[in-house]
């Protein structure tokens, strides 16, 4: 069996780490072993972040929904209890979105989710 040399392999795998990691600090990016060990690093950040970021704008969304809420003298679990008896089905992100943009329109589903709530 022939012999196998890793000279080209290694050396496309090292110039691919390097371009990975142009924007890096210091070592981190001059630094080949150093950049690896950032790099597998960064790569398992960027997994567990994107799970993250979806919880991150879920609790935003809450949070804005919660503010609109109370100005109106309701609290948030009454307000999303009276929205799905009444059979609204909006998700948190358009509510969050209406809230923001169209308090006519929020002002309705208030007083929806207000009578709902108190049947």
């Amino acid at each position: 069996m022939a012999r196998v040399k890793r000279a080209v392999g290694g050396l496309k795998h090292r110039r691919k780490v390097m371009k990975l990691v142009k924007g890096f600090r210091a070592a981190r990016r001059r630094n080949y072993r150093v950049a690896n060990e950032a790099l597998l690093k960064s790569l398992a950040y960027a997994f567990r972040d994107r799970r993250v970021r979806k919880r991150d704008f879920r609790s935003l969304w809450i949070s804005r929904i919660n503010a609109a809420v109370r100005r109106e003298g309701l609290s948030y679990s009454v307000f999303m209890h009276g929205l799905k008896k009444s059979g609204v089905t909006l998700n948190r992100k358009a509510l969050a979105e209406l809230a923001i943009s169209d308090q006519r329109a929020f002002g309705a589903l208030l007083n929806l989710a207000r009578q709902a709530a108190q049947k």
